[in-house]
């Protein structure tokens, strides 16, 4: 489970000419880390914020949303030409422009990045970023929400836990097996300590754990990065003698 960050990273209405009401600025951050949220944000975008940070929270930098699979954002700008159905099945004709380069509030300028140039953006990226956008249409605050760090509060704790304790056990051996690192525990730890390991609860950890850097896997090998030992150590900091005692780290 991650953290989640929402960031105001624009606006794509007149904001000088129709102010948020709720006084948004760009770089405003919005956090939701496991159990609260830590910032301010429009009730407005409440109700469109909240699936997404979910999502993130659980998914992480997996999380895509559905619309970014759609071939289309890779299609040149396009106008109707019934002659042509014969060939499409329904009568466009491609306009090979870069754009149109519509006036700056133009609603075309709504979608994401990179969409429907020619020729097309060499990488698949186009509605790749998670973004929420203020329902008020003058103003049209636009928010970035990405997942940032693992989730260390509320029910994620015992996860964080078990991450932090895998971290300890590769750092010694570097290129260890991911599917040897089981091995590195003894069975009262793997059974006594909420949540049992097993080697798929074990690949769920790791694969979160690799998704924010802290660990590489290299031909089904493991190693702890520089910022892996950073989180560790101070993971180490927080903990009481008692606990450091009764994990082994």
């Amino acid at each position: 489970m991650f953290k989640v960050k929402a960031t105001v990273v624009g606006f794509l209405g007149d904001e000088d000419k129709y102010p948020c009401h709720f006084q948004h600025k760009i770089g405003d951050e919005f956090i939701y880390d496991g159990e609260k949220c830590i910032g301010r944000i429009c009730p407005d975008l409440l109700p469109l914020l909240a699936p997404k940070l979910i999502a993130l929270h659980v998914a992480g930098p997996r999380y895509i949303e559905p619309v970014y699979y759609y071939p289309h954002w890779y299609a040149p700008v396009s106008m109707k030409a019934p002659n042509l159905k014969k060939y499409d099945g329904i009568g466009f004709k491609n306009v090979f422009v870069e754009s149109y380069n519509e006036p700056k509030y133009h609603m075309s300028n709504l979608a994401p990045e990179n969409a429907w140039k020619w020729p097309p953006h060499k990488e698949r990226t186009v509605a790749r970023d998670t973004m929420v956008v203020c329902p008020d249409p003058r103003t049209s605050v636009l928010l970035k929400l990405e997942a940032f760090d693992l989730s260390d509060k509320g029910y994620d704790v015992p996860f964080f836990r078990r991450q932090m304790a895998i971290l300890s056990k590769v750092l010694p051996k570097p290129g260890i097996e991911v599917d040897k690192i089981l091995n590195e525990f003894p069975k009262e730890e793997i059974e006594k300590i909420y949540p049992a390991l097993s080697q798929i609860m074990l690949q769920a950890l790791v694969e979160e754990v690799e998704l924010m850097g802290y660990l590489e896997i290299r031909g089904g090998k493991a190693f702890v990065t520089k910022k892996g030992k950073v989180k560790l150590e101070n993971f180490k900091k927080c903990l009481s003698a008692e606990e450091r005692e009764a994990l082994r780290i």
